[in-house]
């Protein structure tokens, strides 16, 4: 299964507060900061709705 590398790149003030909180969810706690997960469809699904404010890179595990 293949991982993904998720980092915050964008502040998410004066954006919806579903979207921080979906930020909070990935895991991120602090702009630049990068996480990894499994990549799974609900990973997929949290990371879409925030795309404008992550950078994604897939990696092997």
């Amino acid at each position: 299964m293949s991982r993904l590398r998720i980092r915050w790149v964008r502040s998410a003030s004066g954006h919806k507060v579903d979207q921080k909180r979906t930020i909070r969810a990935l895991g991120l706690r602090r702009l630049g900061q990068a996480v990894e997960h499994s990549d799974s469809p609900s990973l997929r699904g949290m990371i879409s709705k925030v795309q404008h404010l992550v950078t994604v890179e897939e990696g092997e595990e």
